[in-house]
């Protein structure tokens, strides 16, 4: 597999990524440490550690799907097989995000999996108190606190239409995910931290990984202009494995995460032109503006109609 970027950077892929390994195998070190050996002593104190630990799985299994660490996806896969979060089968988030990366259906309410915005008929027809709940979900304050639930039971909704459906693959990636499931659950109820503790680091997990998702993507008239730029380089940009370089990513899905800031800084220039100047100095700029102020309406500001 060749690697080329417009920054004018071209390697051959290695047979292992061995810094993306070693992260990898360091995630589940951190888990398994944090588990079995510091929940004793430390009790609730654990709970970021694990949340921690969850929010690069998460980040390291989207690596994964664009084909990392290894050539092999029967590897990629197996490697990141455990949920550690619990809550999305490793094969339908592979599916939906592939989906997702047909970036001239981005935001589009249908056809975009991981869009946040709504046809107008559909806000329409919404009760009042689901209207409020998705206005406060579209503010950063509120896509932390509530909005893992939300994309919880919007996503299950969605899933179980197709299981009964019969959508193909769809089984299959929850029977797997189920058994994964078990083998965490078994593995935290064998360790000293409690399940309720767990399940609390889990959901931390999901929130701060809305942070990341929160601003992705805007509606633009211009594919170009819907992915953003995040210049940070700080906790959370590790956490997120660089994807705050959102439109790198895009541009060049199949570079590995620890090569996107070269790639970025390297054409600069050029990534802020196309993107439209979608693009925020850092997390800390991003917390400020729109912690409690929404950024964007939840009904589609541009949307035409299906096939529009």
């Amino acid at each position: 597999m060749t690697i080329a970027t417009r920054a004018g950077v071209q390697d051959r892929a290695p047979t292992v990524e061995w810094v993306t390994f070693l992260l990898i195998t360091g995630c589940y070190g951190t888990w398994m440490g944090a588990l079995f050996w510091a929940a004793a002593p430390l009790g609730a104190l654990i709970i970021p550690v694990v949340a921690f630990a969850a929010v690069l799985h998460s980040s390291l299994t989207h690596e994964a799907l664009h084909g990392h660490p290894f050539r092999s996806r029967f590897w990629n896969e197996a490697v990141m097989f455990l949920p550690l979060s619990l809550t999305v089968p490793y094969a339908r988030f592979r599916d939906l995000h592939l989906a997702h990366h047909r970036d001239s259906n981005l935001t589009d309410p249908y056809d975009d999996p991981e869009s946040n915005y709504l046809d107008p008929v559909v806000w329409a027809r919404l009760p009042m108190w689901q209207r409020g709940l998705l206005r406060v979900n579209n503010t950063l304050a509120g896509r932390i606190l509530i909005g893992p639930a939300i994309g919880q039971v919007v996503f299950m909704v969605s899933e179980l239409r197709l299981l009964r459906a019969g959508e193909p693959g769809v089984l299959r990636a929850w029977i797997a995910h189920l058994i994964g499931v078990a083998l965490v659950l078994a593995l935290v109820w064998l360790s000293p931290m409690p399940l309720w503790a767990y399940l609390v680091a889990c959901y931390i997990a999901l929130g701060v990984l809305r942070i990341r998702t929160f601003l992705e993507h805007q509606a633009h008239e211009k594919v170009r202009g819907r992915t953003v730029i995040i210049e940070d380089r700080g906790v959370l940009a590790f956490l997120f494995l660089n994807n705050n370089l959102h439109m790198v990513h895009h541009m060049h899905p199949g570079v590995p995460w620890y090569r996107l800031p070269a790639v970025y800084r390297a054409g600069r220039a050029r990534f802020l032109a196309i993107n439209k100047g979608y693009t925020y100095r850092s997390y800390g700029e991003v917390f400020r503006r729109f912690f409690l102020r929404a950024k964007d309406p939840v009904v589609h500001p541009l949307w035409r109609g299906p096939g529009k």
